[in-house]
């Protein structure tokens, strides 16, 4: 009876009774596991290493993360169909084990650049959910004061979203050149889709960062579908991994965050040991359409998603293992939840309630440093002064 007692402990909280089964005490700290999915290799004698060691404060930290970025994507996707987000809105959630994974293997001082389904990089690098959700909505209290929307989000070291298709992979690579220039032991992240893996410019790209030997971890996170196409109708090769040629590359599974972070962790040394760029393809999966005005059931059938939901979602498959391995109770992940779906709320809140910026604001920050100038507003006749 008192060891009945002493692991279900019953705290009395005025009505309220709380049931704990586990003190902290009693749970695992770390513990080893092997890397499900081994990666496929290109150009390379050795690969990320097929075992890992999770402690408890990274597993809560991954999946509050991933949790994070899952209710926020929903909640965008309520707010859309309300029509209060208009405009371009493109959704991460199913792919949330990318994101969480690069950051875990990477440094807050390193670079990254992505396409316009960035939500999920812009809250890893550091903005607010409240901040999103607002720039979102097109409110002042947006991380781009409610000028950029959806696709336009940028923070310290991350070069936002962009709406051209491959257009960010030359700029990733000239953020890369920007690394080495300055002598700085840095890499530059750039991700595209496998929508993107096409475009010429990526080639070029390429070309540049093999021949200057950048510091530059090219990413293809290969949702199976660009837009509304399967990979398998729009490339001759799905094989996005080796698409590099000449540079090393390796295909990885990105929906298990432990296997992100690996691959990232040995990506991130290659190109700090000075070997020059190399190539991840992550293959990954998204729950909603291409877009907000894209249902995605014509192409990708709800028994698909039901199927990848049940067998390899990012957030569940983190959840099973840690609790499975005693690294955390039941109870403890629903407090997360219960915390999250707060934030989420709030955040909503401010992002229906705060201002929209006054039209004063609209032709500020065009320049950055420069002295103010006027520039012709909505109409021929109306004046605006842009500040810096």
């Amino acid at each position: 009876l008192f060891a009945f007692l002493l692991m279900h402990s019953i705290l009395l909280q005025g009505s309220r009774v709380v049931v704990s089964a586990h003190s902290f005490a009693d749970l695992t700290p770390q513990t080893s596991f092997d890397i499900k999915v081994k990666c496929d290799l290109h150009r390379l004698d050795e690969g990320p290493s097929v075992q890992t060691v999770l402690t408890r404060e990274d597993g809560l930290r991954y999946y509050r993360t991933m949790q994070t970025m899952r209710r926020m994507e929903l909640k965008a996707d309520q707010l859309y169909k309300q029509k209060i987000i208009r405009g371009f809105c493109h959704l991460y959630d199913g792919q949330e084990a990318c994101a969480v994974g690069i950051e875990a293997g990477i440094n807050p001082t390193d670079h990254l650049i992505t396409a316009y389904r960035g939500h999920g990089y812009t809250y890893t690098r550091g903005v607010s959910v409240k901040e999103i959700m607002a720039e979102l909505t097109g409110r002042r209290g947006g991380v781009a004061k409610g000028k950029g929307g959806s696709m336009h989000m940028y923070a310290k070291n991350f070069y936002g979203g962009n709406g051209i298709v491959g257009a960010q992979v030359p700029h990733g690579a000239g953020v890369a050149l920007a690394c080495q220039y300055q002598g700085k032991n840095e890499v530059c992240v750039t991700l595209y889709g496998d929508g993107a893996a096409n475009q010429g410019q990526i080639f070029e790209s390429f070309n540049m960062a093999a021949l200057w030997k950048l510091p530059c971890i090219f990413i293809c996170e290969n949702n199976k579908y660009g837009m509304g196409t399967s990979v398998e109708r729009a490339s001759a090769s799905t094989d996005y991994y080796k698409r590099g040629d000449y540079i090393p590359g390796l295909r990885v599974d990105g929906m298990d965050v432990l296997s992100v972070r690996e691959a990232t962790r040995f990506a991130a040394d290659y190109c700090r040991s000075g070997k020059g760029p190399i190539l991840m393809e992550l293959q990954t999966y998204r729950y909603h359409g291409h877009s907000m005005s894209d249902p995605g059931v014509s192409y990708h059938t709800r028994e698909e998603i039901q199927e990848v939901r049940s067998k390899s979602d990012p957030i569940t498959m983190l959840k099973d293992r840690m609790i499975s391995n005693n690294m955390a109770s039941l109870e403890e992940i629903m407090d997360i939840d219960a915390e999250i779906r707060k934030e989420i709320e709030e955040a909503a809140q401010f992002a229906t309630s705060d201002p929209e910026p006054p039209l004063e604001d609209l032709c500020n920050h065009i320049f950055y440093n420069d002295a103010p100038l006027e520039v012709r507003g909505t109409n021929p006749w109306m004046k605006l002064k842009s500040i810096s």
